[in-house]
């Protein structure tokens, strides 16, 4: 597989020299940017995979809907529907995605959420906003067509930019040179004992940015029942996920409990038929003391096929996941002090 990306280096080349080429059109203001008039803020990584962004995501709408009119616009990946939609709980994952429906379940009322895969005609079909609004684009680093008044640039501690390449050779969307967009860079998915040596590693490479720099780390919460059937000793757990990168779910639970795991693509669409293989492959080891656990944004599209039938028969879990920032309120602080200024 290593040979094959080496292979169509050349295929790299030409993907960066087109995003040169169109970053210049649009530095140089020959292609236009939208810039919202409320406050809006531009969460994005450069490679694709699993940086964090919904976890991020979460933690402003949090910090934010309390003093603020939080709206997140996001294009909606893996839905089956185009234009734009403002999320309801009743919506399907078919409809608005998995993301935006899960930001919608866990914060209900107290935010919008929309889906556009136009951000300018999204952010046009959600006017007027109030006085107190506030704008969260959900993955639209390279949507520059809008241009957020604060980026932060996310990027994992154990796959960095800065170690990357373009496409298809490497993972990167976009050019290195694309972090000098961004306000804040935030290293995510750090390991829970990071030393002040490794974060200095990090720091140097980052140095030429010049971009103020945080690292988070992923918590977790403590299993949450989906369905009817209540297991109190916990001791196996069958994991199902359908997330780019499961490895810490995954490391997290298997440093508690005896695991199996079934993995799926990226955004997978579950049918009847992967309910019956997940049931199936649960049923060659259960006993009183096994469950199913998922993530909350997998059971965004979970819930499309699983009956009431299938949540009184298994025990279905799901693991909350939160994101914790180092020099939390010096990052606080900032996002705070942009959204007031404007």
């Amino acid at each position: 597989m290593l040979l094959l990306r080496w292979l169509l280096f050349p295929i790299s080349i030409i993907f960066w020299l087109i995003g040169i080429v169109r970053n210049t059109l649009y530095n140089k203001h020959l292609l236009k940017s939208y810039a919202p008039e409320i406050p809006s803020i531009c969460i994005g990584n450069l490679r694709v995979g699993g940086t964090g962004k919904s976890p991020m995501t979460n933690y402003l709408i949090s910090l934010l809907k309390m003093e603020h009119a939080v709206t997140v616009l996001s294009r909606g990946y893996g839905r089956k529907t185009t234009g734009f939609h403002l999320v309801k709980q009743t919506d399907s994952s078919l409809d608005v995605g998995d993301e935006p429906l899960a930001y919608k379940f866990e914060h209900l009322d107290t935010i919008n959420v929309a889906v556009s895969e136009n951000r300018r005609n999204g952010i046009q079909q959600l006017l007027p906003f109030p006085t107190n609004a506030v704008l969260l684009l959900d993955d639209a680093l390279q949507h520059r067509q809008i241009k957020a008044g604060l980026t932060i640039l996310l990027s994992t501690f154990d796959t960095p930019f800065y170690n990357d390449f373009l496409l298809p050779t490497g993972n990167l969307r976009e050019a290195k040179s694309g972090a000098k967009r961004a306000d804040i860079l935030v290293i995510t998915k750090c390991p829970n004992d990071i030393s002040n040596e490794q974060k200095d590693v990090v720091t140097k490479k980052l140095t030429k940015y010049q971009k103020k720099i945080f690292f988070s780390k992923i918590n977790y919460a403590a299993l949450a029942p989906i369905s009817k059937l209540v297991v109190k000793d916990i001791e196996k757990v069958l994991i199902v996920s359908g997330i780019a990168n499961p490895q810490e779910m995954l490391n997290h639970l298997s440093a508690i409990y005896t695991t199996e795991h079934i993995n799926f693509s990226d955004h997978h669409e579950f049918s009847q038929k992967d309910i019956e293989i997940i049931h199936k492959k649960f049923d060659t080891f259960a006993n009183k003391n096994s469950i199913i656990v998922t993530t909350h944004k997998d059971f965004m599209r979970l819930k499309n096929v699983l009956s009431e039938l299938h949540l009184e028969n298994y025990p279905w879990y799901i693991l909350p996941m939160t994101v914790t920032i180092e020099n939390e309120n010096e990052f606080n602080q900032l996002i705070r002090n942009y959204v007031r200024k404007i």
